[in-house]
């Protein structure tokens, strides 16, 4: 059986040439996330699944005093990546790695404390174990920092035959509704871990999830929430 990283290369290694230019047409709340993101100067900020390294490309170029980081599965879209980075000349403003989702850590670019905020864009919802990393994620941040989330939603207010559509169609590509993901969040509000708000996107197409989390307190202990699969 594959692992993660030889899957996700299979995937990648050519779609990486079209990725964007087909994304654009239904990877939804993107450019909003992007838009809304409250950086500030001397942060330091993770995406995680950074694909071509478009979204940390736009951020880069918004928030020049920011420093950004990607980590992905795939080395094979990650050279598509670092080309991406190097025409924009942002090598200095965003450093790659390869690794996966439940191993991100600050310690993997050489860094000694936590992140400020982390963002999964279209993500979760390829991940194996998704709750692994999200739990990660949460663990990476520094207390009051942000995690961000935008993905699939669960097409609550779209026809049935469209979600099923969508849904046949993105197994294809070993993608997967993440219900439970509202779930987590709300279970870690309830355990005093933070606060989330969340919102769908286009009747339910996709959702956006912020969690902030909680300034101080104990030592996660985070609840175990739904199904990882």
């Amino acid at each position: 059986m594959e692992d993660a990283y030889t899957r996700m290369d299979r995937m990648y290694r050519y779609q990486r040439y079209v990725y964007d230019l087909t994304r654009k047409y239904y990877l939804f709340g993107r450019d909003r996330l992007i838009a809304e993101l409250p950086a500030q100067p001397g942060e330091h900020i993770c995406e995680v699944g950074c694909g071509t390294a478009r979204n940390l490309i736009a951020l880069a170029l918004r928030f020049p005093a920011t420093q950004f980081y990607g980590v992905d599965a795939s080395a094979e879209i990650l050279r598509t990546a670092a080309a991406n980075v190097s025409r924009q000349r942002l090598e200095s403003k965003i450093t790659l790695a390869v690794g996966l989702a439940q191993n991100v850590s600050p310690g993997v670019f050489g860094l000694q404390q936590p992140f400020d905020r982390i963002i999964f864009s279209y993500a979760l919802s390829i991940m194996d174990d998704w709750r692994a990393a999200l739990e990660q994620g949460l663990r990476q941040l520094k207390p009051g920092g942000t995690l961000h989330i935008v993905d699939f939603g669960d097409q609550a207010g779209l026809p049935v035959w469209f979600k099923t559509m969508l849904g046949a169609w993105l197994a294809r590509f070993h993608v997967r509704f993440r219900p439970e993901v509202r779930a987590a969040g709300e279970a870690w509000m309830n355990a005093g871990h933070g606060r989330m708000s969340f919102r769908p996107v286009l009747r339910g197409y996709a959702y956006r999830l912020d969690f902030v989390k909680a300034a101080a307190g104990a030592p996660l202990d985070l609840p175990i929430v739904g199904n990882p699969t």
